[in-house]
Formats: structure tokens, sequence, C-alpha cells
């Protein structure tokens, strides 16, 4: 008998079968797809030698894992590669606010108004950041704070809407890229918690950058799966799960899946029926015959760069997705240009980029044309670079990837205390009704993105159970 059984190998489940073998447990991890990965995979999805994300692409939370950053995996392969800039915002004018390294630098961009307002928001965090982020990320109940006093401060900063902490800036190049970080989650601008979203992210920029994996984000996954095999892990891919009857007997089960499908397949009726699906995404993978012709400077050296004009356009836009009845005139839109800091992801001269929009869950129709004239106000004479395109809506999305219900990408909703309380609340999140079943996926703390962190919470509540028994 195994000592655990991982169903599904995305970044949770890689990282939930890894910190359990290398704590000596006998480890399977079964995969539907011929590949490991979910949300972080790379296939040429356009033409030959040009290799994209079909998911995750920009990596601020894995470079700032502490899962990640406790395991080898550049001896298995993994590099972070940094453009010049994390990530830019440009405005209509041909201006831009950035998220840099630098805090100096971001303060400057969003003007002399402002400066001073940015610098104290993050220098209270930014000297503890690597405490902070465990204690943050490890919560609830998986590990007893380190730093209790700035997790108390970071939680009075970053429970109140995002809405409020935007108050503090006067002009609205600031407020702008701020609530573009927060559109990140899809959570509208005035939730809960929305705060430290903002700050999560713009945090993690300063202290280790938003890079790209060498290669295409595969190279993470791929990582992983090397180190689990030298662990002693099997894993079996093209294996799909339907019942907990295919799986081998195992002390227990864990699952990087949906709440609704391990309620399907463990046999627990109505346990998840009020789980809620956020917002989903319509994306488009490009091959492009040269860089993106933005208008602003600062976002052709940058590896994301976010579109939207104001606070009050990206509200709009999150505020359509949420209504699930129509997809927005004038969608916000998160781009990845990878080729700025990876030329090896696309012919010599050509390069790969990506784009999304926030559309209603569940939405069939083709947000192509809205995203184009969105990208041609900021990149006049970018139709004109595309070779070939690869769009994806919310069916195409859950056929891809299970986890993605209705084009969700973040496995949950993430508006209200659906951002905190994850898959409902409880002490226990990766607990199930079953006492050797566990739930490991984005639907459990600390939610989305690539970072494997809900797998290691959830590995560790599933060996203090194994060695108990």
């Amino acid at each position: 008998m195994l000592d655990a059984v991982v169903v599904g190998a995305g970044p949770n489940g890689l990282t939930a079968a890894v910190e359990l073998a290398r704590r000596g447990f006998s480890v399977a991890l079964f995969e539907a797809k011929e590949t490991v990965g979910g949300g972080a995979r790379t296939e040429e999805l356009t033409l030959p030698g040009f290799r994209h994300d079909p998911c995750s692409a920009a990596h601020p939370l894995g470079i700032n894992s502490p899962a990640f950053r406790a395991l080898p995996l550049e001896r298995y392969g993994l590099r972070w590669l940094h453009p010049d800039l994390p990530m830019a915002h440009p405005f209509p004018d041909g201006t831009a606010a950035v998220l840099s390294r630098s805090v100096a630098e971001t303060a400057a961009s969003f003007g002399p108004r402002d400066a001073g307002t940015y610098r104290r928001l993050v220098s209270p965090f930014l000297p503890r950041w690597d405490t902070l982020v465990r204690d943050f990320m490890s919560l609830p109940l998986t590990a007893l704070p380190r730093d209790p006093v700035t997790l108390a401060r970071f939680g009075l900063t970053g429970l109140p809407p995002s809405t409020w902490l935007m108050r503090r800036f006067r002009d609205e190049r600031a407020r702008t890229l701020f609530a573009g970080l927060v559109a990140h989650v899809m959570a509208p601008l005035d939730g809960v918690a929305t705060s430290a979203v903002g700050l999560v992210f713009a945090l993690a920029a300063h202290a280790r950058g938003w890079p790209v994996a060498r290669g295409g984000s595969q190279s993470l996954s791929d990582a992983l799966a090397a180190y689990l095999k030298d662990l002693g892990g099997l894993i079996h891919t093209d294996y799909e799960i339907k019942r907990l009857d295919d799986l081998p007997p195992a002390r227990a089960y864990v699952f990087d899946t949906s709440p609704t499908a391990l309620a399907r397949i463990a046999g627990f009726g109505t346990a998840y029926a009020r789980y809620r699906y956020g917002p989903g995404v319509f994306k488009i993978d490009y091959a492009l015959d040269g860089p993106v012709p933005w208008t602003a400077p600062e976002a052709r050296t940058a590896g994301t760069v976010q579109i939207g004009a104001d606070t009050a356009e990206i509200g709009a836009a999150l505020r359509a997705a949420a209504r699930e009845d129509r997809a927005p005139d004038a969608p916000f839109l998160i781009t990845v240009q990878p080729g700025v800091a990876d030329p090896t992801r696309a012919p010599e001269g050509r390069h790969v980029f990506w784009a999304y929009g926030h559309v209603p869950h569940g939405w069939t129709g083709d947000l192509t044309d809205a995203i184009e004239r969105q990208l041609e106000r900021y990149a006049p004479g970018f139709r004109d670079r595309v070779l070939a395109r690869a769009t994806a809506g919310p069916p195409e999305l859950a056929a891809r990837n299970a986890n993605y219900v209705g084009g969700d990408i973040g496995t949950g909703a993430a508006s209200g205390l659906r951002l905190l309380l994850r898959p409902k609340p409880s002490l226990f999140p990766y607990a199930t009704r079953h006492p050797a079943v566990y739930l490991c996926s984005s639907a459990t703390p600390p939610g989305p993105g690539v970072h494997g962190m809900s797998g290691h919470n959830a590995a560790k509540a599933v060996w203090r159970r194994l060695r108990q028994t």
C-alpha cells in the first residue's frame, strides 16, 4: 500500500507529491493529460518554433514561493530570467507607470505627489518580506507566524478594499497601476482583502521581480517532476480518474482538482454544492514577426504589461465580467511578452506574446476584436505584427484544464470573503469529510497563482496525519 496518492499534476499537486516524498513517504501521482504541468505548461500553439504558455507565463509568486525556494529546482533545469522591468502600465498619452525592482523608480513613475505615499506604503513590509510571505501564504493553522507583529500590520493594511487604500494616492497614475495589480485575481476593486492582493504583487516585484522561466513555464513543472522521480515518486500521465476505485490503495489521497470534481470522484454528493466559481478569461496567444510596438518606451522592456486607461475603466471591466451577461467593451488586459527576457521562445527576431481579458463565467463569445482594439490604443500597428493567433475562451480553457471551470483560472471566485475562506469556512481547509482525502488545489489557501503553497500546506496536513497512524 502506498502512503499517498496525488491526483492532478499541476504546480500544487506536484509540490504536494514532492513534499511527501522528500519526507520518506511512498507517493504516486496521477495526471489525466499526457504531460504534467496544469497551469504551468508550454506548447507550440500557433506556429513551429513558437513556444507559448497556455496559462501562466510570468511568475512573481513562483520565484517568491517559500515552497519552491526550499527545493533544489535549479538542479533540475529551472532558470528564472528577468526582464529589465517586471511590469509596466502604459497610459493613452504615451507615458507609463512602472513596477520596478527599485522602490524609488516605481515611486518616481507615479509623480511627485504620490512618490512618498508609495514609499511609506511598502517600506514597513519589504525588509521583512521573506518572513511575511511565509506567514501570509502558510495560513491557516499550517505554521505559527514567525513575525506576528508584521503579519498583523499587513492585515490591517491589506484587509480593507483596495478602493480604500487607493484613496491615499492623489493622482490617477498610482491608483490605476494598483487597480491593475488587484485585477490579477479577477476580484472587484471594492472586495474584502483586495488591498492585500495589490500589496503582495508589488512587494513580490521589489523583492525578487516578475521573471519568466527559461524555455517556458513547463520547465518549472518538469523540474518538480524530475525531483519527484529522483525521490522515488511515481508519475502516471494520460490516466483520468473518475472515482476513487480507479486509484491504488493508499493511506491518503490528495487532490489537485476543483472542489466539485473532488466531490464527484470521491462520492461526496453535495459537499461543495455552494462553492462558487468566478469570472472566466478570454486568452489569445500570438506569434509576432517582431516586438509589440508599444508607444510607451517602458512597456517595450517590461515582462508584463497591464492595459487599462484608469481605475474607472478597470473597475467597469471587472464589474461587467462579474455580471455574467456580457463581456466588457473595453476589457482590462494582462499581457506577457516573454521574449524581452527569453529569446529562446521564438525564432530569431520573432516573439511570442499573450493577452487575456476578463469575461463572464462560461461565456461563449469572441473577445478577439475587443482585445486587439485595446492593444492598438497602446501599440499602434500591433495587428500588422501578427503572424498567427490561438484563441481560447472559457469553454476551451476548461477543456484544456479541468480545474478552470467556466474559464475561471483561479479555480474559485475571489470576491468578498471567498478570497480568504476557500473552499468553505473552516480551520482545516485542506481536509474533507473523509479522513484520508485532502484537497490541495488553488481552491484552498493561499489561493490562485503558480506558487505551490496550497500543495505544500496540504502535504503538511497529510504528513502529520500519516505520522500519527
